[in-house]
């Protein structure tokens, strides 16, 4: 499998080793098994000569030449967490150039996965458009109202898509390199997940933080402090809508619009949110947690929890022992 690896000035210095560092560890246990002969052929590429990762370090980058066709464009996350530094990011001269490069390899049938922060620069090429994405998940109401046409889904871990497949924040950069290593062999990327004691998770949502998301808009953040204030009482969309001086419409599309969800769902976040920081305590058991965060019995609550993170309240105090 030839695989290029895009390079941006700031790129993500940890998106890029652990990418270069999981393939090199299973094009070795592949030459262990095959006499030599290595899977995957990888590539660090720039549309520059000289590139800089985000801690500075100098990084030897091939040449793109017309007759080098990629049959998979990895592009890593940038350095920029936040939408003052990644929205300036997006508008440079050397992205503008990437995006007219894959789009150029995407027209020869390559196929292209975005990890991270990488994921902004694959939309901002317009292929992600009516397809389903997934991104950083701190990120996910700027990229919202970024590209509008993208289904966005944070929760998710791996997302693909047609020819397309991005990945969650940060060390999705190595959930990513498993999933392409299991296209050509999954029992090498089990055995390459094994090695670097890498689980394999299909979802982001254990790690959001729903107040983050909530800092993107003022309405929201409004909604969120109230939220807190009340899930001991049962969710009533007109009387949100009352306290933030607002319409039910207002809020609902608010809702949707930053968040990617309703009300009574972002509602229900911080309800898991809170069950689960009083789980983790140790103090109260299942019937007086549920009592706290609004649920007449402990049932409904571990249903809640497994349903929302894949867990109930016995899995999550067995992670803490």
């Amino acid at each position: 499998m030839r695989i290029a690896i895009l390079a941006l000035d700031g790129l993500f210095d940890t998106g890029l080793t652990v990418t270069l560092e999981a393939f090199g560890i299973a094009n070795r246990f592949a030459a262990g098994q095959t006499g030599g002969v290595p899977l995957f052929d990888v590539s660090i590429v720039g549309v520059r000569k000289r590139v800089r990762s985000g801690l500075g370090l100098s990084l030897p980058v091939r040449a793109i030449t017309r007759s080098w066709k990629p049959e998979w464009v990895i592009i890593p996350a940038l350095n920029t967490s936040t939408p003052d530094r990644l929205i300036p990011a997006l508008e440079r001269r050397d992205v503008g150039d990437a995006k007219a490069q894959l789009l150029a390899w995407h027209a020869q049938g390559a196929h292209l996965a975005a990890a991270c922060i990488g994921s902004f620069v694959l939309a901002e090429t317009g292929l992600l458009d009516h397809h389903e994405a997934t991104t950083t998940w701190w990120l996910a109401p700027l990229f919202r109202q970024r590209y509008p046409n993208v289904s966005l889904d944070e929760s998710r871990m791996l997302v693909p898509s047609g020819k397309m497949v991005t990945a969650g924040a940060a060390m999705g950069h190595l959930d990513l390199a498993l999933w392409l290593m299991r296209k050509a062999s999954p029992d090498l990327a089990t055995m390459v997940s094994r090695y670097l004691l890498a689980d394999i998770r299909s979802s982001q949502a254990p790690y959001i933080i729903p107040n983050h998301l909530a800092q993107a808009d003022p309405l929201i953040l409004r909604f969120e402090r109230w939220a807190r204030e009340h899930l001991k009482e049962g969710f009533s969309l007109q009387k949100a809508a009352r306290a933030m001086a607002t319409s039910a419409r207002t809020l609902q599309r608010r809702c949707q619009a930053v968040l990617g969800k309703s009300p009574l769902d972002y509602f229900q976040d911080l309800r898991v949110e809170r069950a689960r920081s009083l789980v983790q305590g140790g103090g109260l058991d299942l019937e007086a947690i549920a009592a706290e965060v609004g649920y007449a019995d402990g049932a409904t609550l571990r249903t809640l929890l497994r349903q929302r993170l894949g867990r109930g309240v016995r899995e999550l105090r067995a992670d803490l022992r």
